[in-house]
């Protein structure tokens, strides 16, 4: 082999060798040209009133690849975040500059830590500096400005709006149901024809008829049947009322003795001409009637001319009714008329009652038929639930929430084994005076600052008192409880036999107790109410979720 061929092979395997390390440092090269990301803050002021605000700005400088989260919610506690405003960003080549500013305050006055904030890009967290922020009271001039006391609790009267307004719900269904009943009872309608028809004397009333019947057309359209109907439906009415005899159910031969009978007896004065063309007309009618017999039209003319003509005499022939057979008659037609009232009274009665089911009926299958009695009787819970509701922060450290009632201050008195470990509690509470609903928070500062709350011995103090009250049965459950906010703490819930206020009776309830603290302070929520109660669930379920709590005292 020659010197030149040995050389040449040397070179290609030292190239080989070095090769990797090339790629390697040329794949260095590339990836030092992605700088890391660069994160500074700043703050306006580290110096405010109460109630003023602090800007703080986050800038982020990262490649136009990068995926960045900034804070959102509460994260600044125990400073509170009035406003997070808009990213804005700005573009060099492949770099990209995000800043974002937090608009911060504090209603209280002290030295208040900013905390550190976590800046995630693409997943790996950065954590910002934390700032010191000094809140001052506003200054007070107390020299040219009198001092007052702070002013008593005032119980406001509550207001009587859902009062009225049930109030005039109730006047207008009955403005409603009395005009219904005026006018399908009390208002005097103009009669129909029917009606004024059936109010004439059976002798009117029967030559009215026969009038009609001529007019009609029965005769013209070959119906002899319903014509021969008519006719005698008319003559047979007019007897039995005016003459008193049971003609509508007697047959041809019936009848013409009944009125022999009576002429007989001298009570019907007819002559034997005029019976007997009655007799006749009855024969001939049966005889359309169920042998479909067909007379001639000026037959069938002149028997309604002879009915009209029997009506009369029968009429004639009548005695005169004595003043007694008027009376009675007089009181048969207030008889009448009574019963005619009565009935339309009685339907009136029943149509408002049906309007009233079917109403309650609809409404019931609506929104249930509990529902409806209680907005219809009152539920204590339920007034409470659509009431006017009221936001507010009790005692110090502060607890705030949202309830349909305001709490009320309670004064405790601290028992003297306790007062070496606790500087100040406050209290305040809400305690229905019908139903088992009650609302209670309370403040507790310690007296040794760098003291963690002991969470077991207050639940055990809660419940012990809750059995000093009568309760029994208690069954207790535990779990963490998060505010809105993201504050962390304990919920200790369950049921038992609770006492009715101002009664010894025990009956089925539940409660739920809510405890937050920190180094040298405490703070609970404590709600009792009816197990079966739906509308004190819903009431409870709000609460909960309006609490938020400061983190440090």
């Amino acid at each position: 082999m020659s010197y030149t061929n040995r050389t040449n092979k040397i070179g290609v395997s030292y190239f080989l060798r070095v090769l990797p390390v090339f790629v390697f440092l040329l794949c260095g090269s590339k990836m030092s040209a992605q700088e890391s990301p660069r994160i500074s803050t700043e703050i306006d002021t580290t110096f405010i009133k109460i109630g003023e605000q602090v800007q703080w700005k986050v800038t982020v400088d990262i490649d136009s690849t990068d995926f960045v989260i900034f804070p959102e919610g509460q994260t600044f506690s125990p400073l509170e975040t009035v406003e997070a405003y808009a990213t804005d960003t700005t573009r060099n080549k492949d770099r990209v500059t995000l800043q974002k500013i937090y608009a911060l305050t504090q209603f209280d006055s002290g030295a208040y830590k900013l905390p550190s904030q976590r800046i995630d890009i693409n997943g790996t967290g950065f954590m910002t500096d934390s700032s010191l922020i000094n809140v001052a009271t506003v200054p007070v001039d107390t020299l040219n400005q009198k001092m007052y006391d702070i002013k008593p609790i005032i119980n406001v009267e509550k207001s009587n709006y859902t009062f009225w307004k049930y109030l005039l719900i109730g006047l207008l269904i009955l403005l409603i149901l009395g005009g219904l009943f005026y006018w399908f009872v009390l208002r005097k309608k103009p009669l129909t024809e029917e009606e004024k028809v059936a109010l004439l004397p059976p002798y009117d009333r029967a030559l009215l008829e026969l009038k009609k019947l001529e007019n009609s057309k029965y005769l013209i359209q070959d119906e002899y049947k319903q014509y021969y109907s008519e006719l005698t439906a008319i003559v047979r009415s007019y007897l039995e009322e005016d003459a008193h005899v049971t003609a509508l159910e007697s047959t041809t031969g019936q009848l013409i003795e009944k009125l022999e009978l009576l002429k007989d007896a001298g009570e019907l004065k007819l002559d034997d001409d005029t019976i007997k063309q009655f007799q006749q007309i009855l024969q001939t009618a049966d005889l359309v009637k169920f042998a479909k017999n067909k007379p001639s039209t000026t037959v069938a003319e002149q028997d309604r001319k002879l009915v009209e003509q029997i009506v009369e005499k029968t009429h004639e022939a009548l005695p005169e009714p004595t003043e007694e057979e008027l009376l009675e008659q007089a009181e048969y037609q207030e008889e009448l008329e009574r019963k005619a009232k009565k009935k339309k009274i009685q339907i009136a009665v029943i149509s408002a009652v049906a309007v009233i089911l079917i109403g309650i009926t609809i409404a019931g299958v609506k929104f249930g038929f509990g529902y409806l009695k209680d907005t219809v009787l009152g539920h204590p819970t339920k007034e409470l639930l659509e009431g006017e509701w009221v936001q507010s922060s009790y005692g110090f450290p502060p607890i705030q929430l949202e309830t349909p009632q305001v709490l009320v201050r309670q004064k405790i008195k601290l028992p003297a084994e306790a007062k070496a470990a606790i500087a100040d509690i406050q209290a305040f509470e809400y305690r229905s005076p019908i139903a088992l609903f009650n609302i209670g928070t309370t403040s507790i500062t310690l007296a040794q600052q760098d003291v963690e709350p002991e969470f077991d011995k207050t639940i055990e103090q809660i419940l012990s008192n809750f059995e000093s009250q009568g309760a029994k049965n208690i069954i207790t459950k535990q779990e963490e409880f998060s505010t809105i906010s993201g504050v962390k703490g304990v919920k200790v819930f369950g049921s038992g036999k609770f006492p009715m206020p101002g009664s010894e009776e025990l009956i089925d309830g539940e409660y739920a107790v809510i405890l937050f603290g920190g180094k040298g302070f405490q703070q609970y929520v404590i709600l009792t109410w009816l197990e079966e109660d739906t509308y004190a669930q819903e009431i409870v379920d709000r609460i909960l979720t309006s609490v938020e709590v400061k983190t440090e005292a």
